[in-house]
C-alpha cells in the first residue's frame, strides 16, 4: 500500500499516511465541502514554512445550535500571523456559519459579532448563565474571549467583564460544574509561555551566514521550528462562578493548577469515577497526562500515575494533542482515547472502574495503523448505528518538511475511522474508498462532531491548517435506528440548564449504552451537546435514564425512536 505526498518538493511512493484507498471499501463520508459556503472559509496561521510553533497549532472548531432552531450551526476558529500581531497586516478571521438545513450553510460572523481577530486554539461551549442560549469560551494566544450569547443572532464578549479574559496561550478549554452549584465552571489549559519578542531559533534561519554554531532544533536531522520540549510551559487556570456571573481564578486553592508547568493541549469535564461529582482530564503535549479526581469541597488530587493516564503501557510519556470521551465498550463506565506525534501510536484507555484505567490501544487494534499518522481531533461516534462507539481521527503533521524525505509520512494527511467491532473490545481501521471523504488528505487540527442534516448518522467538521475546512456528509448504508436527545437542566435544582456535565443510559435488549454531555474535548473543538444514539436494529428503547448534574436520577419514556427528544429535568420527554 503506497500513496503520494500532495504539495512535496520531492515525491515519493511510500507514505502510509496519504493516496492509500481501498476499492473495496464502503462509502462512509462524502466531502461535501465545496457545495456549501465554507468552502470561502480560509483558515491561515503564520507562514507556510511553519518556523514557530506558535503557528502549528491553531484550528479549534464547535458544532452547536446557537439559534435554538434545531439545527446545529458551525464556528470555525482562524489563527493570525507574527505581523498581526506585531500591527502590521489585517489578522485572519473566524466564522460563524448558520445552518439553514438541505446542506446550505449562512455566513453570519459580522451579524453575530465573532469574528475574534486574534490568534484563535481553541473553543470550548456552554450556557454559563442558564439563559437558555449556548454561549462560547475561545481560547486564544493572547487575550482569550467569551462570547455571551444574546439570543437574537448575536453575541457580546464579557471576558474583561466577566473575569475569565485569560492571557498568554490557552488551549482546548472545557465548561464543568465542579462544585455542583448549579453553575458552570471554566477550565482552561495553558501551552507554551512564548514571547513573539524573543522567539526561538527557527529553521529559515539555519542556513544564513553567522548561524554556524547555533543550536538549531531538528527532527530525523533536518531543521525544525522549536518546541515544546526547551520551551517553557504554561500553568493551567480553573475559573469558579460566583453567585453574581463573574468568575473567580481558583486554580491554586483547587489543585488544578499544572505546577510542573505541562504544556496543556485538550481537556474535558466528566464523571471518570462514576461518583456525583465531575473529574478534569487533561491532555499535554511531551508530558504526563493529569487526571483530576474531584474529591468534594473545592478540591481536587491529581491521580494520572496512580491511575494509569499519564503514561501508555511501555511507561513513557507522550505528545498528546487530542480527547475522545466515552463508553466504547459498553461498560457503563467512561474511556478516553487520546491522539499522539508520529512514529507514536494513539493511545486507549480503557476505564477498570474505582478511577483506574488500562492502556489496551494495541489489543484493541489502535497501535500499528496510528504510529505513521500525527493525530489532532477526535471522537467517539457510532458512523453506522449499531450500538458500538467508533473513533474518528483527525490528523497533519507540524513539520512541511517531512514532504521532502522519504520517512513514510506526509504533511497533509488522511483521517482514520476504525469500526468498533462489538463485544471483543476490538476496532478494524474502515478503509478509504477512493474519491470519498476518507481518501482525502488535510493538515487538519480541530474535529467536531454533529448531525448536521437530521438523519441521523454523525457528521464531521475537520479545521484545517492554511485551507478550507472538510466537512464531511455520513453517507453510511445502514438500516439502523437511531436517538438524538437534548437534555435541559433545571438550574433551580442546581443542574446547569444545558445539562454538561449529565450522563445518559439507553438500554435496548440486551445493550446498554452510556453517553456523556462534555464542553471541549477533541482536540480545542466541540462536538453538539445533543447526544445521538445508534440503536441497531432495535425500533424501541426499553429503558432510558438520566443521571443529571446535581446527581438525580430520572427514568424517561420515549414513544418512538429515528427523532430527537428534548429531555427536561423533573418535566418528562418531548
Amino acid at each position: 500500500m503506497g500513496g503520494v505526498s500532495t504539495g512535496a518538493a520531492r515525491t515519493y511512493t511510500s507514505r502510509r499516511t496519504v493516496g492509500v484507498t481501498d476499492p473495496a471499501a464502503p462509502r462512509v463520508f462524502e466531502d461535501v465541502t465545496a457545495r456549501t459556503a465554507l468552502a470561502n472559509f480560509k483558515h491561515r496561521s503564520g507562514s507556510p514554512a511553519k518556523d514557530y510553533i506558535v503557528e502549528t497549532a491553531s484550528g479549534g472548531t464547535a458544532v452547536f445550535d446557537y439559534d435554538g432552531d434545531g439545527r446545529p450551526d458551525i464556528y470555525l476558529l482562524n489563527g493570525s500571523t507574527i505581523a498581526a500581531q506585531r500591527g502590521k497586516e489585517k489578522p485572519p478571521r473566524a466564522a460563524l456559519y448558520r445552518n439553514l438545513g438541505g446542506w446550505k450553510f449562512e455566513d453570519v460572523t459580522d451579524k453575530a459579532g465573532v469574528a475574534n481577530e486574534r490568534w484563535g486554539m481553541g473553543v470550548a461551549v456552554g450556557d454559563y448563565d442558564n439563559d437558555g442560549h449556548p454561549d462560547i469560551f475561545v481560547g486564544n494566544f493572547g487575550t482569550s474571549r467569551l462570547y455571551h450569547n444574546n439570543g437574537d443572532g448575536t453575541f457580546t464578549d464579557v471576558a474583561e467583564k466577566l473575569g475569565v479574559a485569560r492571557k498568554g496561550w490557552s488551549t482546548g478549554a472545557s465548561f464543568g460544574d465542579y462544585d455542583n452549584d448549579g453553575r458552570l465552571d471554566l477550565f482552561v489549559p495553558g501551552y507554551v509561555d512564548l514571547d513573539l519578542n524573543h522567539l526561538p531559533p527557527s529553521p529559515a534561519d539555519a542556513g544564513k551566514p553567522g548561524q554556524i554554531g547555533q543550536n538549531f532544533c531538528q527532527f530525523r536531522g533536518a531543521p525544525v521550528m522549536c518546541g515544546p520540549r526547551g520551551l517553557k510551559g504554561e500553568h493551567d487556570t480553573l475559573y469558579h462562578q460566583k453567585p453574581d456571573g463573574t468568575f473567580e481564578d481558583v486554580s491554586d486553592k483547587t489543585g488544578v493548577n499544572d505546577a510542573p508547568g505541562y504544556y496543556g493541549f485538550s481537556s474535558a469535564w466528566v464523571r471518570a469515577n462514576d461518583d456525583d461529582l465531575l473529574d478534569l482530564v487533561v491532555v499535554n503535549d511531551s508530558t504526563p497526562k493529569q487526571l483530576y479526581i474531584n474529591l468534594g469541597g473545592g478540591k481536587f488530587e491529581e491521580t494520572g500515575y496512580p491511575s494509569g493516564m499519564a503514561l501508555n503501557e511501555n511507561g513513557r510519556e507522550q505528545a498528546g494533542m487530542g480527547l475522545a470521551v466515552g463508553d466504547y465498550d459498553n461498560d457503563g463506565r467512561v474511556d478516553f482515547y487520546v491522539t499522539n506525534f508520529s512514529d507514536d501510536s494513539n493511545t486507549l484507555y480503557r476505564n477498570d472502574g474505582d478511577g483506574n484505567f488500562t492502556d489496551v490501544t494495541y489489543q484493541a487494534g489502535h497501535g500499528e495503523p496510528t504510529i505513521p499518522f500525527l493525530g489532532w481531533g477526535t471522537a467517539f461516534l457510532d458512523f453506522d448505528n449499531d450500538g458500538w462507539k467508533d473513533v474518528f481521527v483527525a490528523n497533519g503533521h507540524v513539520y512541511p518538511a517531512v514532504d521532502n524525505y522519504q520517512w513514510g509520512t506526509s504533511f497533509a494527511q488522511q483521517p482514520l475511522l476504525f469500526r468498533n467491532l462489538g463485544a471483543a473490545g476490538r476496532f478494524a481501521r474502515v478503509g478509504a474508498a477512493p474519491g470519498t471523504g476518507l481518501a482525502g488528505a488535510w493538515v487538519s487540527r480541530g474535529l467536531a462532531v454533529g448531525d448536521l442534516d437530521g438523519d441521523g448518522r454523525p457528521d464531521v467538521v475537520l479545521n484545517n491548517m492554511d485551507a478550507a475546512p472538510t466537512l464531511l456528509r455520513n453517507v453510511t448504508a445502514t438500516a439502523n435506528h437511531w436517538l438524538r436527545l437534548k437534555l435541559v437542566g433545571d438550574p433551580a435544582r442546581r443542574s446547569p440548564r444545558d445539562a454538561t456535565g449529565a450522563t445518559v443510559f439507553v438500554t435496548t435488549g440486551k445493550l446498554r449504552q452510556r453517553g456523556d454531555v462534555v464542553s471541549g474535548g477533541s482536540y480545542a473543538s466541540n462536538n453538539d451537546p445533543c447526544l445521538l444514539f445508534g440503536l441497531g436494529a432495535a425500533a424501541k428503547v426499553d429503558r432510558l435514564e438520566v443521571e443529571w448534574p446535581d446527581g438525580s436520577r430520572e427514568v424517561f419514556d420515549v414513544a418512538g425512536v429515528d427523532r430527537t427528544v428534548t429531555l427536561t429535568e423533573g418535566k418528562g420527554a418531548k
